[in-house]
C-alpha cells in the first residue's frame, strides 16, 4: 500500500480546532496510559518468566519445563498488545527489534537438526552454534564467546556481522532455548528440546548443557532489562509519553499510523498472507512453539483496543478513558460506527482461527499446508477482516483531517507475483 498523504484543512471540515485540542489531548493521554500498563504487564510477566526459568535451571524436570513454556506463553498476551505502538513511535521501533525480532537462524545459538545445513550464502554465522564454541569466526577476526552474559549477547552477538537474522535475543531466543526447533513441517507438532539440554554434569544431553543454561539465563535477564526500559520511557516523565503528547497532530498520526500499518503490511501481509502464499511454516510468527495462533489474535486485540481506548490488563483492572473512537464520532458517528463494525469482524474471524489452534482442531503450521482449504480460510478470515479495516482507518485520517500517514505495505498484499521472483 503506497503511503497515504491527505491534507485536508480543519476549518473547511467545520471542525473546530479548539475542540479538537481539549478532544485530542484527553485520547492521547489514554493512549499513552494504555501503553504504560501494556509494558508494565509485558514486564511483569516477563519477571514470572524469569522465576520459571531460574526453577528449570535449578532444578530441570518435564514439570519445570512445562511450566517454562507456559510462562513463555504468557508473557506474549501482553507484549503482543503493545506492537500497534511501533510503527508510529520512531522510539518503540527503533527497541522493538531488540525483544521481538524473527525469524531467526537458530543455528547461531545452538544445536540444529542436520537437515538445516552447515552454512547460507547470505549468513557466514548460520551454524555457528556459539552454546558449542566458545569462540568463533566473524569477518576474519576471532571472537571470545567463552562468557555468556547479557551484554555479550545485545553487544556482539544480536544482529551480529550485520545480518538481520542473527537473531540472539528476546523473545524468540528464548522461545527457540525452551522448544528447541519444530521439525514438523505443516504437519503436527511443535518442538520437542527435552529437559535433560537442561541438566548439569551427567545425564546432560544436546551437550554444553551449562553454556545453555547460561545462554537462557542471558537472554531472559535482557529482555526484563529491555522491557523496564520501555516501561520507563512510558512512565510519566518518560521520553516516548513526552514525545506522543508535545503534538496533537502528530501524536494523533502515530496512532492511526501504528494501527494502519500494523493491520496492513505486518500482520496481513508480512505475517498472514505471505506465509500461505509460500506455504512456509518458517513464515509463523512464534514457530517453535506453534504459539502463532495467539500472537496475531493478540496483535489484533492491541489495535482494536488502542481504537476504544480500553485495555484490560493481566490483573482484570481496566485502563481506560478519551478515544480515538470517541473523537471520530464526534465527527462523524457512521464512520466511528463502520471502524467498530470492521474491528469487531477482524477479531471474530481471528477468534476462529485461535479456537481452531487451541481446541486441538489444527495449529497455524497446520493451516499452512498446501490443499488445506480450511487452514487457509482461517488465515484469509483474519488477512481479509484486517486488510477491510486499513480501508476505514485510512476514512479516519481524512476525517480527522490530518496532513498525512505512510501506511507500511507488503508484496504479498500489492504485488503478489513479486513474491515468487
Amino acid at each position: 500500500m503506497t503511503p497515504l498523504k491527505i491534507g485536508v484543512a480543519l476549518a473547511a471540515l467545520g471542525f473546530s480546532t479548539v475542540a479538537q485540542a481539549a478532544d485530542g489531548s484527553a485520547v492521547l493521554k489514554t493512549y499513552a496510559d494504555i501503553a504504560a500498563a501494556k509494558y508494565e504487564d509485558s514486564l511483569i510477566t516477563a519477571r514470572a518468566l524469569g522465576d520459571a526459568v531460574d526453577a528449570l535451571v535449578a532444578a530441570p524436570s518435564e514439570e519445570t519445563l512445562a511450566a517454562a513454556k507456559s510462562a513463555w506463553r504468557a508473557a506474549r498476551v501482553p507484549y503482543q498488545q503493545t506492537e500497534v505502538y511501533r510503527f508510529g513511535n520512531a522510539m518503540v521501533d527503533d527497541w522493538e527489534g531488540k525483544v521481538n525480532a524473527w525469524p531467526l537462524d537458530e543455528g547461531l545459538i545452538d544445536y540444529v537438526d542436520g537437515g538445516y545445513g552447515a552454512q547460507s550464502a547470505e549468513n557466514a554465522l548460520y551454524a555457528a552454534n556459539v552454546i558449542a564454541n566458545p569462540t568463533f569466526e566473524m569477518s576474519g577476526e576471532t571472537v571470545d564467546a567463552s562468557d555468556i552474559t547479557p551484554t555479550f549477547l545485545a553487544e556482539t552477538l544480536h544482529e551480529a556481522d550485520e545480518v538481520e537474522a542473527n537473531v540472539a535475543t528476546g523473545y524468540h531466543a528464548i522461545e527457540f532455548l525452551l522448544w528447541g526447533q519444530d521439525l514438523n513441517g505443516t504437519e503436527a507438532g511443535a518442538g520437542r528440546r527435552p529437559y535433560t539440554d537442561f541438566v548439569m554434569g551427567e545425564g546432560c544431553t544436546g551437550g554444553n548443557c551449562d553454556r545453555r543454561v547460561d545462554y537462557l539465563q542471558a537472554a531472559t535477564d535482557l529482555l526484563l532489562s529491555d522491557l523496564e526500559d520501555m516501561v520507563a520511557a512510558w512512565g510519566e516523565g518518560g521520553a516516548a509519553h513526552a514525545e506522543v503528547m508535545q503534538d496533537e497532530t502528530a501524536g494523533l498520526s502515530a496512532i492511526l499510523t501504528g494501527m494502519g500499518s500494523l493491520s496492513y503490511g505486518e500482520l496481513a501481509g508480512e505475517r498472514m498472507r505471505l506465509g500461505l502464499m509460500l506455504n512456509d511454516p518458517e513464515e509463523e510468527h512464534d514457530c517453535f512453539s506453534d504459539n502463532t495462533h495467539n500472537s496475531h489474535y493478540y496483535d489484533s486485540l492491541g489495535i482494536q483496543n488502542v481504537y476504544l481506548g480500553s485495555y484490560t490488563r493481566v490483573d482484570g483492572t481496566v485502563v481506560s478513558g478519551a478515544s480515538l473512537s470517541d473523537l471520530v464520532a464526534a465527527k462523524d458517528a457512521s464512520l466511528d460506527a463502520e471502524v467498530k463494525s470492521k474491528l469487531d469482524a477482524t477479531m471474530t474471524a481471528m477468534a476462529a482461527m485461535k479456537a481452531a489452534a487451541d481446541t486441538g482442531e489444527m495449529a497455524y503450521d497446520q493451516m499452512l499446508a498446501p490443499g488445506n482449504a480450511k487452514g487457509e480460510a482461517y488465515i484469509m478470515g483474519g488477512v481479509n477482516g484486517l486488510v477491510a479495516q486499513t480501508k476505514s482507518i485510512e476514512r479516519v485520517v481524512s476525517a480527522l483531517g490530518l496532513n498525512e500517514i505512510a501506511v507500511e505495505g507488503s508484496d504479498s498484499l500489492d504485488n503478489p507475483g513479486a513474491v515468487f521472483q
